[in-house]
């Protein structure tokens, strides 16, 4: 007879509870009541996949092998990075990609808890067809996030506290169209494009193989978003644009300002103030970070909120190049169209 399984429990440090509140709504209207949600939710259910057997879990990968080129690392610019020997390299490669996949396992964890609340929340009952598809889709992803984090890449980071104070902000507002802002068109926008900036960097064929699927979810996931806020923002007080304008640029500053290498520098044993200045700093660090918004920046567009603030917000941050970014081209690009 088998060995019963040792019991997995949580410890109280593997657990945060947080209070949320906001309106739930029953829909007694069962017909198609907002345009396109009703296709978008047929295309979610054709896509379904299962990350067990769809994905090669028995690909070998060598977590401290070049998943990202070397000449990609964002520290190549740091005095202290290039004077490393060859083991040190291999340790800050190492660092650095498992610390990127472990900020996507957390976000779409975060992905997960507000497509569950948008089930509740959206007051049409197809966006409440598509927001259930949506939790299932979420659900995948961080299966498949920590399976390859912790099998495959072992070691696994905590979550960077500029990414969990959006979530957080996002998962605790009681208002359904900023956790649609927050969730489907800040963080999910940004990660596409991080997802689709790594895709085209590695080789390692599993981790292609998975953002390729993951890219294809959230593609939906961000045309979701677009089309449950459409029109939505006419006709809006001042007062109550103000607070849309300042969630939009306090989740960009904060998204512009995460990936700045800290925790990466703190295991290396650098100075962090100094690394994220560097990198801040740098041509290519600039760069990156700019494009993360290529997605976000025309999204903001298609539904009016690009208002002469955010637009001067975004100037400032040097991301409002992004407004007229063809993003159905971008998907063709990675095969998603």
């Amino acid at each position: 007879m088998a060995a019963n399984p040792t019991p997995v429990t949580e410890t109280d440090q593997d657990l945060e509870k947080i209070l949320t509140s906001f309106d739930s709504n029953y829909v007694w209207n069962y017909g198609s009541v907002k345009e396109g949600l009703r296709e978008l939710y047929e295309k979610a259910k054709r896509e379904q996949w299962n990350g067990t057997t769809q994905l090669d879990w028995s690909t070998a990968v060598d977590p401290e092998s070049e998943i990202v080129p070397r000449q990609m690392n964002p520290f190549a610019d740091y005095a202290p990075a290039q004077k490393l020997n060859e083991k040190e390299m291999i340790r800050l490669s190492h660092a650095g990609i498992s610390n990127q996949l472990s900020q996507f396992l957390h976000g779409e964890q975060g992905a997960l808890i507000v497509a569950s609340q948008l089930v509740g929340a959206v007051p049409w009952m197809d966006a409440k067809f598509y927001a259930a598809s949506q939790t299932m889709d979420e659900a995948r992803h961080v299966e498949v996030f920590a399976r390859y984090v912790n099998e495959k890449l072992e070691w696994e980071w905590p979550i960077n506290p500029n990414l969990k104070e959006l979530l957080d902000a996002t998962i605790m507002d009681s208002r359904w169209d900023f956790k649609f802002l927050g969730m489907q068109v800040i963080i999910e926008g940004l990660a596409m494009a991080a997802f689709g900036s790594l895709w085209k960097m590695t080789t390692e064929p599993l981790l292609k193989e998975l953002l390729k699927y993951v890219m294809k979810d959230e593609s939906r996931h961000v045309a979701f978003g677009v089309l449950a806020l459409r029109d939505h923002y006419k006709g809006l007080s001042a007062g109550e644009m103000r607070d849309r304008e300042d969630f939009i640029i306090y989740a960009c500053e904060l998204m512009r300002n995460r990936l700045a290498g800290g925790e990466v520098a703190r295991a290396m044993g650098w100075d962090v103030d100094e690394v994220t200045r560097v990198i801040m700093e740098s041509e290519s660090g600039q760069l990156f970070r700019s494009m993360l918004f290529m997605r976000i920046v025309p999204n903001l567009r298609k539904l009016g909120l690009i208002t002469p603030r955010v637009r001067e917000a975004f100037e400032k941050l040097d991301i409002i190049k992004f407004e007229h970014f063809d993003t159905d081209e971008q998907d063709r690009e990675l095969g998603l169209a």
